[in-house]
């Protein structure tokens, strides 16, 4: 993992603990003798380097004494643009990038990638409010801003902070499979293990801070737990003893969408994150997550992914990438 003063420090603990944790598995296993993963944060100088955070990490080397590595992460930060103006560290990521099986980026990384060359014409990703700079640094790439990671060939890329984390999974996923990967997963308390296409804008999460202080903020964190339950507007009408055509009014004034619209972006979400780490059917998965038939699942998925969910399920990074 590179870094420089000003970085995340969740950019660079949270992917390098996923692959720290699961060379621990494997050897408690037995699966592997010695570290199948050696961590590394490396920066323009050994010792200590400051965070955004104010608690400074422990570079063990420089990187320009780095040699081949099988994996190369860039970590972001507020930090990012000075580290921009190094020339060295510019001049360096690129040769160091053809030195690694795979390379890639954590949040903001990926400006440091764009102003070293890596990412023209290539699928990327970032955190959503810095795209429209990572748009003017690499004009040719295709950029999904909404994908919590992205992959293209050798390169990874990823959106802020947690997400690093998710694409490190993959990375594992990739390495050892993806049983090792969910078990990861779960040692580190994870509430999922998101695939990369899934939106970094969470329908559950965009709602609850919409009603956070207001009269939903109860019907929807209820919500968010009984996908499978009767959610109809005359049903959530009744829990909150209104009316169903008040409540459809009141309910989209405050939380910014209808509550049909909602739910079925709940219920896509969930039926995303269980198709992907589950070996449960398409009709058990439709009936978990209250769309009741297998066709009424796909029909939402093709309208709003582009492609059913056996095909969602086969594919690398879940949905299809958008276009630009």
């Amino acid at each position: 993992m590179v870094g420089f003063d000003g970085i995340q420090i969740l950019d660079v603990t949270g992917p390098l603990e996923v692959f720290a944790r699961t060379s621990r598995l494997l050897q408690e296993r037995g699966i592997t003798g010695t570290p199948s993963y050696e961590v590394v944060l490396v920066a323009r100088e050994p010792g200590p380097v400051a965070t955004s955070s104010g608690v400074p990490l422990v570079a063990a080397r420089a990187w320009r004494d780095l040699g081949p590595v099988d994996t190369l992460l860039v970590s972001g930060g507020v930090g990012t643009r000075a580290a921009m103006e190094d020339a060295e560290l510019i001049e360096w990521l690129p040769r160091a990038a053809r030195r690694a099986r795979r390379f890639g980026s954590v949040c903001t990384g990926a400006l440091l990638l764009a102003k070293a060359g890596l990412l023209a014409e290539r699928r990327i990703t970032t955190h959503w409010a810095f795209v429209q700079e990572l748009a003017d640094l690499a004009p040719s790439a295709r950029i999904d801003a909404e994908a919590i990671f992205t992959r293209d060939d050798r390169l990874w890329t990823s959106a802020g902070v947690t997400a690093g984390m998710d694409m490190a999974l993959a990375m594992v996923e990739e390495d050892w499979g993806r049983k090792l990967a969910i078990e990861v997963a779960q040692l580190l308390v994870m509430y999922l293990k998101r695939p990369g296409g899934l939106s970094q804008f969470s329908a559950p999460l965009a709602a609850q801070a919409l009603a956070a202080e207001g009269r939903f903020r109860n019907l929807v964190s209820w919500m968010v737990a009984h996908l499978e339950e009767d959610l109809s507007v005359r049903a959530l009408a009744e829990r909150v003893d209104m009316s169903a055509r008040n409540f459809g009014r009141c309910f989209t004034a405050e939380v910014g969408v209808t509550p049909a619209k909602l739910v079925e972006q709940m219920r896509c979400e969930a039926a995303q994150r269980l198709l992907r780490d589950s070996e449960m059917t398409v009709e058990a998965v439709a009936k978990r997550c209250g769309f009741g038939s297998a066709e009424t699942l796909r029909r939402v998925f093709l309208r709003r992914l582009g492609r059913g969910p056996a095909a969602f399920r086969s594919s690398p990074d879940g949905p299809a990438p958008s276009a630009g």
